[in-house]
């Protein structure tokens, strides 16, 4: 390095060692939201620039003169090499879901300070090490999907065990985000129609890049982007003009929709729609969190939450119960550390990916960019007032339903808002009420439209950024569910293939259609079902998606380690060993919890039998409505008792299969070889581009 470059990477170092001091040892007063953002900014570059790069050289050794599965499989539909810039994009919207928007807000009845630690330190040591592993091992073994690598690389008990956890938690994880954009875009003409734009203008982008103009990825951006910000202006126009009606969407309706898109994403050629569409998504999410990033150092605002709040020792919070360990862990996946990324980065994205050494950039870089998200997105609930907070986030049966019922219970958690208040809150964002809107994304967009609207236009701007911020989180989330929907279907295939070999084949046509379909088919019943029942569907299975998140973490890394120690690189193995021991810890307590904890707010069967208690007495208890409704959570309790129990066990099974391997690699080196693809060399030339490091290693 030359001193130029000591100098520069010292004073990244000293400021953010100073913004994560003031974090730390402020107590008693409230200081800047800038702080936190300096700090988790500095932390972001210099892991980057270090551990990521330790990691490529060290433990993985990508060669650029290895071709690629994008380059030695090219079929035009799932195999494209693809621009770098491209797929970074892709690859960052196909993994940028809700869960880094509202798993912040949710936690952060705990204060500020246990989700700051966790977001940053779990993206850099356990959450970019996965996704850049994953997508590295999946890209030496021609885009293998994960359950196939762990049955490939484990053993068969292990791997079935894998192949059966992973499909079924990734259904429950597509119905979860399918319902969060259902419930944004409902009612909603601008969301609806702005979200809509984005296909033809994506496919608009991906025949000029493929076909009319080949490669002018800077000039298909900004015609894209032109015609993105024309889209939600659009939005705008249309809902205050005759054509709301037409874009105003029923839940229902909008279930179909995202079927039929989600269907036809997955079997059209991925340089056709999904890469454009995800690439250009990220303009959208990247331009609007960069332009919260600017509003909080220009506005300046304070952190209203406190650091570490009573809700983080006694577990007994209104937003969701449980002590900080495992639960904080739990609801701040996306951000620091999901599981859903390693179904991306053994998905879609090594099928395109140019050159090995890019695996950094867009593995490790595109994490870093989400938990960055993430960080937003707790500072947007952080400086709210702690009263709108949680006349927000607390459950109806505590708040009521009148904003006098709402005050005297937020009073009895401790906080303070008026009547008054409350209603003016909902006033200036054009909502009939905000009480009892839990989820997390209208909190989002409260907190969104306080920062904007203190830097662009004041108090009248609120309701306009509070509607942007609702049809943002929309299209945020979209990129996941069509990126997902064919992740589903090649896991679909690699599972089939090993009864039939032709449904294995991605090539073929009738294999793609078949498993494109049965994957809509299961996610769009449980969204169908949850879309119109309350209690029913993706809704009942909606508490095991934190733990199943992180399930699939677990099983990731269990794969990454085992691989690494049969690649004789076991003194590098503590990279993915390390946290994994930690998310195998949060995940099998967490779920010993759920299963055998005595509260019924934190156990499954404690809730049943506090249920089935009421029916017996003619009780009818929140939030069901009737007796019928009481039978309903009792038969949901008992369900999502019996599945998280099941999948600790097959859970379970993997990691006792793995540790089996690694030992037995351990001591007869070589006689566990992997299933890495052969060396073929690379005929593809891709010039070196700035910042970016062509290894050169043949391993």
């Amino acid at each position: 390095m030359s001193p130029r470059s000591i100098l520069l990477w010292a004073v990244v170092a000293l400021l953010g060692a100073v913004a994560w001091g003031v974090l730390a040892l402020a107590r008693g007063e409230k200081i800047s939201a800038v702080w936190l953002v300096v700090a988790a900014l500095g932390s972001y570059a210099i892991a980057y620039r270090f551990y990521s790069r330790f990691i490529a050289r060290r433990v993985l050794a990508p060669d650029d003169r290895r071709a690629t599965p994008a380059e030695r499989l090219e079929d035009g539909v799932d195999f494209h090499p693809t621009d770098k810039r491209v797929l970074l994009g892709h690859h960052f919207a196909a993994i940028a879901g809700a869960g880094p928007l509202v798993g912040p807000v949710l936690a952060a009845q705990m204060g500020y300070l246990p989700g700051t630690l966790w977001i940053v330190a779990g993206v850099i040591f356990a959450g970019a090490v996965q996704d850049m592993v994953v997508l590295f091992l999946s890209m030496r073994r021609d885009g293998k999907s994960l359950g196939q690598m762990a049955r490939d690389e484990i053993g068969r008990a292990g791997g079935a065990a894998a192949l059966i956890a992973v499909f079924a938690i990734m259904i429950i994880l597509l119905g979860v985000l399918a319902l969060v954009v259902v419930n944004a875009l409902a009612h909603s003409p601008w969301g609806t129609f702005s979200v809509a734009m984005t296909i033809p203008i994506a496919l608009f982008m991906g025949f000029w890049m493929h076909r009319i103009r080949p490669g002018r990825v800077v000039e298909t951006s900004f015609i894209g982007v032109a015609l993105l910000l024309l889209a939600i202006a659009g939005g705008s126009w249309v809902q205050n003009s005759s054509l709301a009606s037409t874009f105003t969407l029923s839940p229902t309706t909008l279930v179909f929709c995202l079927v039929g898109y989600g269907f036809v994403a997955s079997v059209l050629p991925v340089w056709m729609l999904l890469a454009p569409r995800d690439y250009l998504s990220t303009f959208m999410k990247i331009g609007t969190i960069a332009l919260l990033a600017v509003g909080v150092v220009v506005a300046a605002p304070v952190l209203r939450a406190d650091a570490v709040s009573d809700f983080a020792t006694s577990g007994a919070g209104p937003v969701f119960a449980g002590s900080l360990f495992p639960f904080l862990f739990i609801t701040i996946a996306c951000g620091a550390l999901s599981g859903f990324h390693a179904l991306v980065s053994s998905g879609t994205t090594p099928k395109l990916i140019e050159k090995e050494s890019q695996v950094r950039l867009i593995g490790y870089g595109a994490m870093l960019m989400e938990s960055f998200v993430a960080i937003m997105a707790l500072i947007a609930a952080a400086t709210l007032e702690p009263g709108l907070y949680y006349a927000m986030n607390a459950p109806a049966g505590l708040l009521g339903t009148t904003a006098e019922s709402a005050a005297h219970a937020v009073a009895g958690l401790g906080f303070t808002i008026t009547p008054d208040q409350l209603t003016q809150a909902a006033k200036a964002v054009e909502e009939q009420s905000l009480i009892a809107r839990s989820g997390g994304a209208p909190t989002l967009a409260v907190g969104m439209s306080e920062i904007f609207s203190g830097v662009f236009g004041g108090t009248a701007m609120k309701a306009f950024w509070y509607h942007f911020a609702i049809m943002f989180e929309a299209l945020f989330i979209l990129t996941t569910v069509d990126a997902g929907t064919r992740v589903g279907r090649f896991m679909l295939q690699d599972m089939l293939g090993n009864v039939w070999k032709p449904v294995g084949r991605v090539n073929w046509k009738p294999g793609i259609w078949l498993c494109s379909a049965l994957v809509v088919a299961a996610w769009g019943y449980f969204l169908y079902t949850g879309a119109t029942d309350p209690l029913g569907g993706i809704n009942q299975l909606f508490p095991l998606f934190g733990i199943a998140n992180q399930l699939l973490a677990a099983i990731a890394l269990a794969v990454c380690t085992t691989v690494l120690v049969k690649s004789g690189k076991l003194r590098w193995a503590w990279v993915t060993g390390v946290p994994l021991a930690w998310v195998v810890a949060i995940t099998f307590t967490a779920g010993w919890q759920k299963i055998f904890s005595d509260d019924p707010r934190v156990g499954f069967f404690a809730q049943r039998a506090k249920y089935a208690d009421g029916i017996d007495a003619g009780q009818v208890l929140a939030p069901a409505k009737t007796l019928d409704d009481m039978h309903t959570v009792v038969t949901n309790s008992t369900v999502d008792g019996v599945l998280i129990a099941l999948f600790l066990l097959l859970v379970a099974v993997v990691l006792v299969n793995a540790a089996v391997v690694c030992a037995r690699a351990v001591r007869a080196p070589g006689a566990s070889p992997t299933t890495e693809a052969p060396y073929v060399e690379s005929r593809i030339d891709v010039p070196e581009q700035a910042g970016e490091e062509l290894v050169g290693v043949r391993s």
